[in-house]
């Protein structure tokens, strides 16, 4: 390889790796927001939550 296609691979990989973890950060705020999501709206039509198995 090259020294500059070394370089632009390290950038691509760096730049993969800092989306990677963004979307990481995305996926756990969005799973928080469904759940209190499902728990909040489960409390104003006076659902149960323990006795339904929600993934």
């Amino acid at each position: 390889m090259t020294e500059n296609t070394l370089h632009h691979t390290n950038g691509r990989n760096h730049l993969l790796a800092a989306a990677h973890e963004e979307f990481v950060k995305f996926e756990r705020k969005e799973i928080e927001f469904r759940k209190k999501d499902r728990e909040e709206r489960a409390a104003e039509l006076h659902l149960p939550l323990d006795a339904i198995n929600v993934h």
